[in-house]
Formats: C-alpha cells, structure tokens, sequence
C-alpha cells in the first residue's frame, strides 16, 4: 500500500499544492487539509516572520495580505490560498511598500519586543492602501486587531501619522501615489 492510501485508511487526508508567498511559488507537500496558513507557513515553509502568538485570531502578530486583503493566518486554511497571492511583512520591506512603515517604527520607538511588529506593519500597510488619509480613529480601529503589550499604541500611532505625512509630501512634489493595495 502507497503512503497516500495508508494516510486516506488511517482517516488522514494529505495533499500537496503550491502557494505563492511574496511572490515565490511555494510547494507544500504532504499536507493535511486542515492545516491553517499560519502552520503552513511557518511549520512547513519556513517563514518565521509571520508570528504565532495566540492561533485564534485575537491579537494580530498573524496578519498577512492575502489577495490585497488584510487577514489572519490562523484563521485561514492554507488549502484556500492555493492559487492567491500571500504577502507576509517580509514581502513588504527591504525597498517595498512598507519599508518607509518599518523605518518609522523604528524612529517613533514603535518596536519594544518586536513579536506584534510583523502584523502591525502588515495591517497599517493595508490600511494606508485603502486609505491613505485616514484620521487617528480609522487608525486606531484598523489597529484594534492587532495587540501590543509593550508600547501602548501612541508610538505606533505617531509612525503612522509620520508615514503619512512623508507620503503626503511626497506625492504632491511628484504627483505619485507610492503604494495601494488594489481594495
């Protein structure tokens, strides 16, 4: 009998596919099917910058753009992002659209112990492409998902509103929107 049918008479169901993390076709090979994104990404594939705090979806350090959509690893079966497109935050720094993100992070003090950074960056990189302009309310509410135990949020507010601000600047000297998200 061939692994594959010793898993299906064992009750186990295995599968392989191909996801497309920050933009590389990925292979996960002998799956089970009800393996979250989350596990997949960091168990199978490797991907440690993706974090793994709570694995039910309440406090953030999961969240990746799938499809241009904000979402949480955790919550996602990675059978269902067979054919989207997935971009963790290391898909968004080192020159991309959130590397302005990152730096003020790092300017405003926003970053303590780093476990919450990944999925804040992701988040605020996905609300700036939705809004560019958004006020501290949205801000606040695009953040309530994801948590922080270390700085509080002002940090995190005041690199965003920086962020902004650049980009502000920036677009009306170039007359260029640097990054949306498509949404």
């Amino acid at each position: 009998m061939s692994a594959g049918a010793d898993a299906v008479s064992a009750g186990v169901l295995s599968l392989s596919y191909r996801l497309n993390i920050d933009g590389v076709r990925r292979v996960v090979a002998d799956a089970r099917i009800e393996e979250s994104l989350l596990t997949v990404l960091r168990e199978r594939l490797g991907v440690t910058a993706v974090k793994d705090a709570c694995e039910q979806g309440r406090c953030g350090s999961c969240s990746v753009l799938l499809d241009d959509r904000l979402v949480l690893a955790c919550t996602v079966l990675a059978a269902d992002a067979v054919d989207a497109r997935v971009v963790t935050v290391a898909g968004l720094g080192a020159g991309g659209p959130a590397a302005d993100i990152q730096a003020a992070f790092l300017a405003h003090g926003a970053v303590q112990c780093g476990f919450c950074t990944p999925g804040m960056v992701v988040a605020v990189t996905d609300l700036l492409g939705r809004r560019p302009g958004a006020d501290e309310d949205e801000i606040r509410d695009a953040l309530a998902g994801n948590v922080c135990r270390c700085t509080g949020y002002g940090r995190i507010i005041a690199a965003v509103r920086d962020v902004q601000a650049s980009r502000a600047q920036a677009a009306a000297t170039t007359g260029t929107v640097r990054w949306t998200n498509g949404a």
